[in-house]
């Protein structure tokens, strides 16, 4: 056992036992998400659609969203000891189980939403491209930044649906040609609104397809 484990012994991040970051009991609790699901969004259906009422009539960039978990309260503090903690080898967590739950994407290329620079200055990492890198490498699917901020955004905490595709409206740009068909990793799917904005930016990059891949989805 190493200095650092014993001045500072891990606890599961979910339910603050001792032992490990996440403990086997919360791993097997944590909702994956199964089929049926939304052909296009991936939201949970009582029978498989190829578009669901939360998509439907929406103009999606992406031709498909798949996710490991439902984001409930478990997996809030999940993300939220691996987001804001720092806990970074959640991340190798995470990837496993999207391994899990989610087919290995056709694509020739994963790439993952920006880094926000306040953010990660805040964080000291990026959720997003680690989970990428963990991802593409259970995967062989190499991973390139392929997106940029084009402006500063605010916060997308406590905006409704319309609000959130505003706020995010326009905000990407592609930082390097795309190849065809890109996988684009988030840590968290709520609204569609960044994953819809991201993915159209890397259409004008030169993608034909993307496939949004995360590690939660907001389950509505």
């Amino acid at each position: 056992m190493s200095i650092l484990n014993l001045l500072l012994p891990a606890k599961c991040a979910v339910c603050a036992a001792g032992g490990e970051q996440l403990c086997d009991r919360c791993r097997e609790s944590l909702p994956l998400l199964q089929p049926p699901l939304c052909e296009r969004c991936g939201a949970p259906t009582v029978w498989p659609v190829a578009r669901c009422r939360e998509c439907s009539g929406r103009r999606l960039a992406f031709a498909s969203a798949r996710a490991a978990v439902e984001y409930d309260g478990g997996v809030r503090r999940f993300v939220a000891a691996w987001k804001e903690r720092g806990l970074r080898r959640l991340a190798a967590e995470a990837a496993e189980l999207v391994v899990d739950a989610v087919p290995p994407p056709g694509v020739g290329l994963l790439a993952f939403v920006p880094p926000d620079r306040e953010r990660v200055l805040l964080r000291g990492h990026h959720p997003a491209e680690r989970l990428a890198h963990e991802l593409g490498m259970r995967w062989d699917v190499p991973v390139q930044p392929l997106l940029a901020w084009t402006r500063a955004i605010p916060h997308q905490r406590g905006l409704t649906r319309a609000q959130r595709r505003r706020n995010v409206a326009g905000a990407f740009a592609p930082a390097a040609r795309a190849p065809r068909s890109v996988g684009l990793v988030d840590d968290v799917y709520t609204s569609g609104a960044t994953a819809a904005a991201a993915a159209s930016a890397l259409r004008r990059g030169g993608a034909r397809r993307v496939e949004v891949i995360t590690f939660a989805r907001v389950v509505r």
